[in-house]
């Protein structure tokens, strides 16, 4: 049998996956077009290269169809319930860094804290008759984020497009969204609150915890990481 590694497939993650594994002899490559999800690894025997979406990698890493996978960390925690249970992280690879945040309008000048916020959100609820809306792609980590921190009185609503945008479209109060420099949050007028950082992620190389492994996948596995650890 050969080991599975499954790597993102478009795009910057890309790009940078294949390179950071090429900087360490093995090189990955797609096997056609673009429009193929098929890839092939030179430099290291019983490897077979899966090219996937990110966000279907934690799933299948989880589901043991696949041995390794490149990722964001805030897609295993945000996709996996009990993740450390599924799968193990094996490096970081240094590119993809990005803050899973919670930001509120700037014109908010007393709310500043996730103190700040829950009272907000109470006072919003009174007038409104509704809760305050927080528009997010991350429901798990932010329900269970918003609970430690002792925030009631909000809903959160699903954005599959421009987070940032809702808040000026009022389809949304609140966002809770992925940011690398800051810059699209303050150009909607947003900031970022205090203590309202709720992960810190970047691309890093997992191991699955349930993929079975005979004894080639075993050894294919052992030189890959010999190689990249």
């Amino acid at each position: 049998m050969t080991l599975k590694l499954g790597v993102p497939s478009k795009g910057r993650l890309m790009e940078k996956t294949f390179e950071w594994f090429g900087e360490r002899g093995i090189t990955l490559a797609r096997s056609g077009s673009e429009r193929e999800y098929a890839g092939v690894v030179d430099g290291i025997e019983g490897v077979a290269l899966v090219l996937l979406s990110a966000g279907e990698i934690p799933r299948e890493l989880a589901a043991g169809r696949i041995h390794l996978g490149v990722t964001g960390t805030d897609l295993v925690h945000e996709k996996l319930a009990l993740w450390d249970q599924s799968v193990i992280a094996v490096e970081e690879l240094g590119f993809g860094h990005a803050d899973l945040i919670i930001a509120v309008p700037q014109g908010w000048t007393d709310v500043d804290t996730l103190h700040d916020l829950d009272a907000a959100a109470a006072a919003f609820r009174s007038v409104h008759g509704h809760r305050l809306r927080i528009a997010t792609k991350y429901h798990r980590l932010v329900r269970e984020f918003l609970r430690a921190a002792g925030v009631a009185d909000y809903a959160l609503v699903d954005s599959q497009g421009a987070t940032e945008g809702t808040v000026a479209n009022e389809t949304a109060e609140a966002i809770a969204d992925i940011t690398s420099t800051g810059d699209t949050l303050r150009a909607n007028h947003l900031k970022v609150l205090g203590d309202g950082v709720i992960l810190r992620s970047q691309a890093t190389l997992w191991k699955s915890r349930t993929a079975s492994l005979d004894m080639d996948e075993r050894a294919s596995l052992d030189a890959l990481l010999a190689r990249v650890g």
